[in-house]
């Protein structure tokens, strides 16, 4: 319990000592978190809607999002800064947060195409609805919400593994648990871990808000209207 007391301490006292200051890592995490699901997002998001629209390419996208999980993020994180040169570092950590963030979303994206009813897509099409209008007017809509749901899930893994950003340089909240661990500091360390959480917590709380208004008021008032009937039917059947 000590070591907790003495990591709050740490983190209010506002001493991070040559490091950055809290309020400065904080910065460095949401914003290589920021850039690197926008890169994702503007990659993954396509192709899922696509997938999802025409049905085609599913197993492909599977496959390669399962080999993008199975890649472990440092050792792809050192292989690229290797590669790319001391000098492109940031480069480095971006492209590996890209690829983590990529299956995550690429699922959500299609996976909400996928669970829309047909029958909903097929009067769209007996409207004469055009197969542009159809992908703008009721799949995105409608599956807006997954998307969301998908790149919720993608943020909270990057925000957590952009920790290791620190282990290059590159700052972050991850530069105080590298630290703790070199100086042998455990309030160090713990501090470190709980802002991390924290801001995953925020995160998490913010997306779970999106997720929520991505639902189509129509779909929303079928659900509630659904749920009503459902609740009442045992109580006429009792009547």
């Amino acid at each position: 319990m000590n070591y907790f007391i003495d990591a709050f301490a740490w983190i209010f006292g506002g001493d991070t000592g040559y490091l950055d200051p809290i309020p400065v890592a904080f910065a460095q995490q949401v914003a290589y978190t920021v850039v690197s699901v926008v890169i994702a997002g503007a990659i993954a998001t396509p192709i899922g809607w696509w997938i999802g629209h025409t049905g085609k390419g599913r197993e492909i996208a599977v496959a390669i999002s399962g080999a993008a999980r199975a890649i472990p993020s440092f050792g792809l994180l050192i292989l690229l800064t290797l590669l790319l040169g001391v000098l492109r570092k940031p480069e480095a950590a971006v492209i590996t947060f890209v690829v983590l963030a990529i299956p995550s979303i690429l699922a959500g994206a299609y996976a909400g195409f996928e669970a829309i009813d047909r029958r909903v897509i097929d009067a769209g099409r007996s409207m004469g609805m055009t197969e542009r209008q159809i992908l703008w007017r009721v799949e995105v809509p409608l599956g807006l919400s997954l998307l969301v749901g998908g790149i919720r899930s993608a943020t909270l893994q990057v925000v957590a593994t952009v920790t290791i950003a620190a282990y290059i340089g590159l700052g972050g909240l991850g530069q105080y648990i590298i630290t703790g661990l070199e100086l042998r500091r455990i309030e160090v360390i713990i501090g470190g871990a709980i802002l991390v959480a924290a801001l995953a917590l925020v995160l998490d709380g913010v997306f779970a808000i999106l997720q929520r208004l991505a639902v189509p008021r129509g779909v929303v008032a079928g659900l509630r209207q659904s749920t009503s009937s459902r609740a009442r039917a045992p109580r006429m059947a009792a009547a």
